[in-house]
């Protein structure tokens, strides 16, 4: 007997149900009636479906493939619980969108024996390993299998045929901006524009730029890396706010005791000036007092920080 292979144990039993074994086939499976024809009425769409999007071309041509061919790969299903002749999809639901729109009355399933949990596995796998979900679905696709399977970005990726990095980098996607998002699933961005943005500051204003001027891959690595040179060579230049002197640091200190309020003084090369903070119109009277019980001919110093001290 063929020892287990270590990958598909690690994928658990449900991958392992949607691959079947070394020496299982479609021959075998009828002869133990895991594999026949059912009404397509009996079989019913999975609302955990991972895969919200179905391209109308896509679907086009399988249907001109089933008529002409009929439906050639049979339909993934388990049983319904308390219904014994209906059955759900757990993978395959496109074949089937297709076999309804070429109106064929029957269609060809594999019956699995799945938990809820084993049949999402199976669903997210197939679709993604068939290599036709949007960017967003594959990265959530590649999201639930770790966080819900505890499965490793290196076991996805050997079991989809793309490198770590792959998985890596699309399922960062889900951290971009809702609006960005938007345009990946609407078709404005692809996957190539998305992991450009990823390394932006701006993503959601670069990524209207893109799309605004129909920038290719290239120019989008291009346009983030230029972004990027412009904010660290403005973050290089800005001013550094200058240390207030130590001398109007004291004098405000000075001030601030000897009129009990808060007091700040702000030089220019012209001049400067002085600001007396009241919380208070009592304060405020106490300011004006003071500056109307100046002795008539004294001095006046050119000097407005000087005249203040003296008050």
């Amino acid at each position: 007997m063929n020892a287990e292979d270590p990958k598909r144990r690690n994928l658990g039993r449900g991958l392992a149900a949607l691959f079947g074994d070394e020496n299982e086939d479609y021959a075998s499976l009828d002869k133990v009636r895991l594999s026949k024809m059912v009404p397509i009425e009996h079989v019913r769409p999975n609302a955990g479906q991972p895969r919200k999007q179905f391209s109308e071309d896509s679907l086009q041509d399988l249907e001109h493939s089933i008529r002409e061919q009929g439906v050639i790969q049979p339909i993934v299903v388990r049983r319904i619980e308390n219904e014994p002749n209906v059955f759900e999809i757990v993978a395959g639901e496109r074949r089937w969108r297709a076999a309804q729109r070429a109106q064929l009355h029957e269609v060809p399933v594999i019956i699995k024996e799945l938990s809820d949990l084993e049949a999402l596995e199976v669903a997210l796998v197939e679709n993604i390993h068939r290599d036709d979900l949007t960017p967003l679905e594959e990265a959530e696709g590649y999201r639930r299998l770790m966080e819900e399977f505890g499965h490793t970005q290196e076991v996805l990726a050997n079991a989809v045929g793309k490198s770590r990095s792959h998985v890596a980098n699309t399922v960062r996607l889900l951290g971009l901006p809702d609006d960005v998002k938007s345009l990946i699933g609407e078709g404005s961005l692809s996957a190539g524009h998305a992991r450009a943005l990823l390394g932006s500051d701006n993503p959601t204003g670069l990524a209207q730029e893109v799309v605004r001027k129909a920038l290719n891959v290239r120019q989008t690595e291009r346009l983030v890396k230029s972004a990027k040179q412009t904010n660290d060579e403005r973050a290089h230049k800005a001013p550094t706010p200058s240390a207030k002197d130590p001398n109007t640091s004291a004098l405000e200190r000075d001030l601030s005791h000897h009129l009990g309020m808060a007091v700040s003084i702000s030089t220019r090369r012209d001049g400067g000036s002085l600001t007396i903070r009241y919380q208070s119109l009592e304060q405020l009277d106490d300011i004006l007092q003071r500056l109307s019980h100046v002795p008539d001919g004294a001095p006046v110093s050119d000097d407005p920080e000087e005249e203040i001290v003296e008050i």
